[in-house]
C-alpha cells in the first residue's frame, strides 16, 4: 500500500480481480473474514455484547417480558426495541467495515500486511463519525417504517469501506460516493440487503432456533439461566454476522468498482509496467 516500506511481500491474492457473481461475492466475504478473524470477531464479539446491553437497557425501560416471551406481546410493544437494534447493527457494521476496507486492498493485490498494519490504515476516528451518523439517521427511520432503514442501509453501507480503502478525503465524501456506487444499476444495495437477510435468518436460527430443542429436552419449562442463555446466544450469533457482512461490504466495494470503474483494467495494466498498482486504489480526493 502507498506509505509502507518498498517490496512489500507477496502472498495469494484471496479476492478475485474480475466481476463476481452474487455466491462468489459472499465467499470472498468469508475467505476475507478467515484471513482477518482474529481483530474483527473480538471487535465485533466487544460490540455485540454492547448492543445486547443496550437493548436490555431500552427492554426494560418499555417493560417488556423476556426475549423468549416475545410472543405474548404485540409487534407494537417490541418496536422500538427492534428500532434500536437495526439502527445499532448498521453503526456496527460500519465500525467493522473500516477494518475490513482497510484489509480488502492487501487481500485483493497479494500483499502481507499485520493486523495492526492494517488497523493503523483504518482511520477510526472519521469511520466513528460515520457510524454513529447512520446509527442516528437509522434509529427513526426504522421506527418510521422500515423503507427508510434499507434505502439507508443499502445505499450508505459502503461508506467507511470507502473511507479505507479508497482513502477518500473525509466522512461526507465517503457517504457521496457509497450512493454513486450503490445505485449503479442497484447491484451494491441489492447483495447488501440479500446478505443482511440471509445473515438475519442464520443468526434467527441460532439465536432463538435452539431453544425448541432445548425445550424438547427441559418439558418446555423456563429455567432462571435462560435469558442469559438467549442474550449470550444471540451475541455469538451477531458476532460472526457482523464481521461477516463488514467484510461483504469490502468484497461489493471491490466488485463495484470492476464493474462501473475499470478497476482490474487499470491493475493490470500498472503491474504489467511495474508501477505502484496499490495507488490505483486510493481516487481523486
Amino acid at each position: 500500500m502507498r506509505g509502507e516500506a518498498a517490496g512489500p511481500r507477496r502472498i495469494p491474492a484471496i479476492l478475485p480481480l474480475r466481476a463476481t457473481t452474487v455466491g462468489e461475492s459472499l465467499d470472498g466475504a468469508v475467505a476475507l473474514l478467515r484471513q482477518r478473524a482474529l481483530p474483527l470477531l473480538v471487535a465485533a464479539a466487544v460490540l455485540a455484547a454492547g448492543e445486547q446491553w443496550a437493548l436490555t437497557i431500552v427492554g426494560s425501560r418499555e417493560h417488556l417480558p423476556a426475549i423468549y416471551n416475545w410472543t405474548e406481546s404485540g409487534s407494537g410493544v417490541w418496536w422500538p426495541s427492534i428500532a434500536t437494534s437495526l439502527a445499532l447493527e448498521a453503526g456496527i457494521i460500519a465500525l467493522l467495515g473500516a477494518f475490513a476496507g482497510a484489509a480488502a486492498g492487501p487481500a485483493l493485490l497479494g500483499r502481507a500486511m499485520s493486523h495492526r498494519q492494517v488497523l493503523r490504515r483504518s482511520r477510526p476516528g472519521r469511520a466513528l463519525v460515520i457510524a454513529v451518523l447512520l446509527t442516528a439517521v437509522a434509529w427513526p427511520a426504522a421506527y418510521a417504517g422500515l423503507i427508510g432503514f434499507v434505502l439507508l442501509y443499502g445505499l450508505f453501507g459502503l461508506a467507511t469501506v470507502i473511507l479505507t480503502m479508497d482513502r477518500v478525503g473525509n466522512p461526507v465524501m465517503a457517504l457521496i460516493r457509497s450512493v454513486r456506487l450503490s445505485v449503479r444499476g442497484m447491484r451494491v444495495a441489492r447483495i447488501r440487503i440479500l446478505g443482511f437477510l440471509v445473515w438475519l435468518g442464520i443468526r434467527f436460527a441460532l439465536g432463538v432456533g435452539w431453544m425448541a430443542v432445548a425445550g424438547l429436552i427441559l418439558g418446555f419449562s423456563r429455567p432462571s439461566w435462560l435469558g442469559w442463555a438467549v442474550t449470550f446466544a444471540w451475541a455469538l450469533a451477531n458476532t460472526v454476522a457482523y464481521a461477516a457482512l463488514a467484510c461483504l461490504d469490502a468484497v461489493l466495494l471491490i466488485e463495484a468498482r470492476i464493474r462501473t470503474e475499470g478497476l482490474d483494467i487499470a491493475l493490470n495494466r500498472s503491474r504489467s509496467r511495474g508501477e505502484d498498482e496499490a495507488a490505483l486504489l486510493v481516487v481523486a480526493r
